[in-house]
């Protein structure tokens, strides 16, 4: 038998890293420069890893304010959320070259949304074939790079394109 050895995954299977108490997007952000996982910060919006993956490079955009529905950001809000959708898509497809991308947003718990009062969307860059065994037969993702180093990729793309 073969065993894939994923340590790092143990607070999340045993919901020991999930304890905290109010909006985990609010305290991402209110870390200043030192939440390490987040990759970009606009001026209204930010855009941040997800700490539990589906993919090595998923992302979520997210409003620096805190509201729980889409119909709810104003204008600015909204242009510079669906504009870092944008660069978010370029900087994956450069930084992991993906075929292709599933984007959405979970608005309540019927929907789904694991941050019930806090809109963001999720970016996961996608690959032909990316679907194998483990993950259809073990439930299980095989991630080939930590986020740290998803990151650091991440922030230099960002930075270049949303420069240019």
């Amino acid at each position: 038998m073969e065993r894939l050895w994923t340590p790092w995954r143990l607070a999340y299977v045993t919901n020991a890293g999930d304890q905290q108490s109010g909006c985990i997007f609010c305290a991402a952000h209110a870390r200043a420069d030192a939440d390490p996982l987040i990759v970009h910060r606009g001026e209204r919006t930010f855009v941040i890893l997800n700490k539990y993956p589906y993919n090595n490079g998923h992302l979520m955009i997210v409003p620096h304010r805190h509201v729980g529905r889409l119909a709810d950001l104003d204008s600015a809000e909204l242009i510079e959320f669906a504009t870092l959708a944008q660069v978010a898509e370029r900087a994956l497809g450069e930084a992991y070259n993906a075929h292709g991308f599933n984007m959405g947003l979970n608005l309540g718990k019927s929907a789904g949304a694991g941050v019930l009062d806090h809109v963001h969307l999720h970016v996961v860059p996608r690959w032909d074939g990316d679907t194998n065994f483990v993950s259809v037969l073990g439930e299980t993702r095989v991630l080939p790079e930590e986020l740290p180093a998803t990151a650091d990729r991440l922030r230099e793309v960002f930075g270049r394109l949303v420069a240019g």
